[in-house]
């Protein structure tokens, strides 16, 4: 019988999510697991199998909370366009004052390892289609409401805003200060 597990996995895939995305996938080490999680290598195999396992449950936990996160800005009161906009200046608000500059592990990953690993390219597809749904509901709501013209393809304006956040977050990543953000944004909501 092995000894019991010292560690909470949970909180373990929450800190290798941050290794993994600070540094990304390739360049994440197991090395950089354990140290980080304060486990050894036999620990972290026998727990997740894998570094790409531990790195398919840290971008699911990714995931989950991006999602939760946008859903509760685009849920405050308001109009449609009021929380849109909320929701993008959040974004760059919660890029820029990231000391590490991290953008979004999921843009991230696309970027890194979607092209090669169809797992990860799922994984991200799922993030980006629920994303594009939380936009889409906010706008056909703001279309409902008389808003944002109704007679405009609610699908391709979410998927816009969606491409734009895509954006985005690759921008701040090198942004000296919010200036150029802040003007997308005011172009985005003039446009609707």
């Amino acid at each position: 019988m092995g000894r019991p597990k010292q560690f909470d996995p949970d909180v373990a895939v929450e800190r290798a999510m941050d290794v993994f995305w600070r540094k990304g996938y390739a360049a994440t080490t197991p090395q950089d697991l354990v140290d980080e999680l304060g486990i050894g290598k036999g620990s972290l195999y026998n727990t997740f199998g894998s570094k790409h396992a531990l790195f398919e449950r840290a971008l699911a936990r990714y995931r989950a909370s991006q999602a939760e996160w946008l859903a509760e800005l685009l849920d405050h009161p308001g109009t449609a366009k009021d929380r849109l906009r909320g929701a993008l200046e959040a974004l760059v608000e919660l890029d820029l004052g990231d000391p590490d500059r991290r953008g979004c592990m999921a843009v991230n990953a696309a970027a890194e390892s979607a092209p090669s690993d169809a797992e990860t390219a799922d994984t991200v597809r799922k993030m980006f289609a629920r994303t594009e749904g939380a936009f889409r509901a906010t706008v056909e709501e703001g279309q409902r409401a008389g808003e944002i013209d109704g007679g405009r393809d609610a699908a391709a304006l979410a998927a816009w805003l969606l491409a734009t956040v895509i954006g985005m977050r690759v921008m701040a990543k090198t942004a000296e200060d919010a200036t150029q953000l802040r003007r997308v944004v005011d172009a985005v909501m003039g446009s609707l």
